[in-house]
């Protein structure tokens, strides 16, 4: 299958490239500069140089003809401020469902945070930036065009994967490593019967796999 994601070159996405590409998958990675582009290849990924913070839908949705599957992995990143939230974390995330309704790419997972929330109350930045993907996720959730699923991560940490984990409607909080975040989406991407679920994930003692296999009810 073919998967295109926004915010190729972030942590989570550059581990789900390599494990989409491993097993046999093609996939694109959306980025923002083209030195980035090197990372992607060693990643197995074909890079696509785009600007979501400008580009039209119709830009975007052109790159996302044919794909089975679309991942939005983007986002403003640690130092930005609220401006940034709102314009990658809320509007990219909006403009690349937006796409992938017009290209006709029903398949569609959101890396999003624990503790999103549209009505999520503050001004600090990181009070704007749970209320930004907050938004972002009642967007995509108002989609019927698309079989959405949200996946809300615990507190990222660099350790290596377990392999094992928590995976809920609600977990609590608690830390999980990157490289189990892209073992998650990997099978997400293909697990449809997810579809219209919203997912907390943290460490835990269940094999990926059959973690998966549960919240869509096999």
């Amino acid at each position: 299958m073919r998967t295109v994601i926004a915010g190729g070159h972030g942590q989570i996405a550059l581990r789900l490239e390599h494990l989409l590409s491993a097993r046999g998958d093609e996939v694109a990675g959306i980025i923002r500069k083209a030195e980035q582009g090197d990372d992607l290849r060693r990643a197995g990924a074909e890079p696509v140089l785009l600007d979501l913070e400008s580009a039209s839908v119709e830009e975007v949705a052109a790159h996302l003809q044919g794909a089975d599957a679309a991942v939005f992995a983007a986002g403003a990143g640690p130092g930005s401020g609220t401006a940034r939230k709102d314009t990658v974390d809320r509007g990219a995330a909006v403009l690349f469902a937006d796409a992938a309704v017009r290209a006709r790419v029903r398949r569609f997972v959101v890396v999003s945070a624990m503790g999103a929330d549209p009505a999520h109350q503050g001004d600090e930045v990181f009070d704007v930036y749970l209320r930004a993907k907050g938004e972002a996720d009642a967007y995509v959730a108002r989609q019927d065009a698309l079989d959405w699923t949200i996946l809300r991560p615990g507190a990222l940490t660099n350790d290596a994967g377990s392999g094992l984990v928590r995976l809920e409607a609600r977990t609590g909080r608690g830390p999980v490593p990157r490289d189990d975040v892209a073992a998650v989406l990997a099978e997400l991407v293909d697990t449809a019967a997810t579809a219209g679920l919203t997912l907390e994930l943290i460490s835990g003692s269940t094999p990926v796999s059959v973690a998966v296999k549960s919240v869509a009810g096999n």
